[in-house]
């Protein structure tokens, strides 16, 4: 379980194809704190830790990851957003993310509006019918507040502290972003349609 606060970026070293899956390498901060089968949170998408090396924390790729989530357009010297899993008794100032990408949407707007962004990013129609207004949506691991609901998509006022602690600075129109919906909104989708059926 996560909480969409990244907790810091780290850099692909490579992203190596096997088959229908993949290893994904990546330089971390804090590599020396992680063990052999921690969950750490990669631009949102849950991975488990399968090698710890002196030049690279690794972790598998599995087809169906490779499939739902825009991992598999890393590239070497991507900047990937991170967030370790919660521990008990911290502060939990997000909204409850588990790490499993619902879709992925495209970056439609990057905006100044004085010392803050405006990032607009569609929407697949099964993820937007679960948002609202101020509701909240995990963009790329981050926990982001709805700013808009447009009829494709959504936008995100992203403040100050958010652009420069994250890989948003570095995102680009067209770009795939990993979406995962606020889980509250799933549960009451899933009881409601079975409900009315």
């Amino acid at each position: 379980m996560f909480t969409g606060l990244v907790e810091a970026l780290g850099t692909v070293i490579s992203l190596e194809s096997k088959g229908e899956q993949a290893r994904l390498t990546l330089a971390l901060p804090f590599a020396a704190d992680l063990a052999l089968g921690d969950s750490l949170a990669v631009n949102g998408c849950c991975l488990t830790v399968a090698e710890l090396a002196p030049d690279g924390t690794a972790f598998d790729l599995l087809a169906q990851t490779l499939r739902i989530t825009s991992l598999g357009d890393l590239t070497t010297g991507s900047t990937v957003n991170l967030e370790r899993a919660m521990m008990v008794g911290d502060r939990f100032g997000g909204h409850f993310v588990q790490g499993h990408v619902d879709g992925t949407g495209h970056v439609t707007c990057l905006e100044t509006s004085g010392q803050d962004h405006i990032v607009g990013v569609t929407l697949p129609p099964e993820i937007h019918s679960l948002c609202i207004d101020k509701g909240s949506l995990t963009l790329d691991g981050i926990s982001l507040t709805i700013a808009e609901l447009v009829p494709d998509g959504a936008l995100f006022w992203i403040t100050p502290h958010t652009w420069e602690h994250t890989h948003l600075q570095h995102a680009r129109l067209g770009q795939a972003m990993n979406l995962e919906v606020d889980l509250l909104a799933k549960y009451v989708d899933k009881l409601l349609a079975a409900r009315l059926s």
